[in-house]
């Protein structure tokens, strides 16, 4: 069997979420028979050697050395052998091209998506862009630059209520699991909101507040699709807290939908998938506007959340493949097996 470089952690401000991740990674393809080799990448960036006992992992043990151009993994003296890499790296530095790129200059395969489309979907303004122009249906937003926000923050506020209206969700444009999201109804709170969210990046994206049920679809390379999936909320709006600390919210899968519905989330899912350019996995949210816009794409996570009570591989257990099986077949796509 392949023996599997598990990389988890990362700089981002989702390391947590990353952590929880791999330990479920780990469990799933030790138990379909692979060698799993955890390593954590430290918030300051630095490499070591993981205790698969502890759990959620932690980025901490013997520094570890990755060679560029070579791609060799070593550990003080020891060389540590590997075939491909499961990187469970989610948000900036691990999901948005940085990372892929290196797999690609040392010429290790990888699971996941390559370096333009994890950069494009990444970027919540680009992607947007890239759907409208596809002829996808998406809902209104606007992109806040620090730039244009520092030198009139006051005519910017005002002019993103008149034309998005209130309420609206301010977030970075290149983060994820939540954080740095903010529900604004006012315009103070709107001033605020792009000011959390500028303190993640130099850009701010500004999004209507639809009203309506979140849908998810997972995808596999081909593109394969999963039956949807979808959140059951117990508070206002799906926040970090609610996707990964509490029980306020659940998911279902299959999603209650007509199969009309089912068809058609699907079918969106896959040309989201294909127009960034997509391979491997990724998961495709999406707002169900019953009885108004139908459903509007939301974004596309190319490493979804992996922890037990993450969507997308529950998504793929209600289609008929466990969590195992599907780690060990993104194992595959990557090693071109399957």
């Amino acid at each position: 069997m392949p023996r599997v470089l598990l990389l988890f952690g990362g700089r981002s401000a989702e390391h947590e979420v990353s952590c929880t991740s791999a330990v479920a990674v780990h469990e799933a393809l030790t138990s379909a028979a692979h060698q799993v080799i955890p390593v954590g990448i430290s918030r300051d960036g630095v490499w070591h050697m993981a205790d698969a006992g502890r759990s959620p992992f932690q980025a901490v043990g013997r520094p570890v050395t990755w060679e560029v151009p070579g791609g060799h993994l070593t550990a003080g003296a020891d060389e540590i052998g590997f075939d491909v890499v499961f990187p469970v790296l989610h948000g900036p530095y691990g999901e948005d091209g940085t990372m892929q790129g290196l797999f690609e200059i040392t010429g290790v395969p990888y699971v996941g998506c390559g370096v333009l489309a994890s950069a494009l979907a990444m970027d919540k303004d680009t992607a947007k862009r890239l759907f409208a122009a596809a002829g996808l249906p998406v809902a209104r937003w606007e992109v806040v630059s620090a730039d244009a926000f520092d030198t009139g923050p006051a005519a910017v506020v005002s002019g993103l209520v008149e034309r998005l209206q209130l309420p609206a969700f301010v977030k970075p444009n290149a983060l994820g699991s939540s954080v740095g999201v903010t529900k604004v109804t006012t315009e103070a709170e709107l001033k605020e909101g792009i000011e959390i969210a500028l303190a993640y990046g130099p850009r701010a994206i500004v999004e209507e507040a639809v009203r309506g049920r979140e849908i998810e679809v997972g995808v596999l390379e081909g593109p394969r699709v999963s039956v949807p999936g979808e959140i059951v909320l117990e508070v206002e709006w799906y926040d970090y807290d609610a996707k990964y600390r509490d029980d306020t919210s659940r998911f279902v899968a299959p999603a209650l939908l007509r199969q009309s519905q089912v068809a058609e989330v699907q079918a969106l899912a896959a040309r989201a998938f294909e127009v960034l350019g997509c391979r491997s996995m990724a998961r495709v949210d999406f707002f169900l506007e019953e009885g108004a816009r139908g459903f509007l794409l939301n974004e596309v996570n190319t490493i979804p959340g992996f922890t037990p009570i993450s969507g997308f591989p529950k998504m793929w257990q209600a289609s008929g493949m466990a969590y195992a099986d599907l780690c060990d077949e993104l194992v595959n796509i990557a090693l071109g097996t399957t």
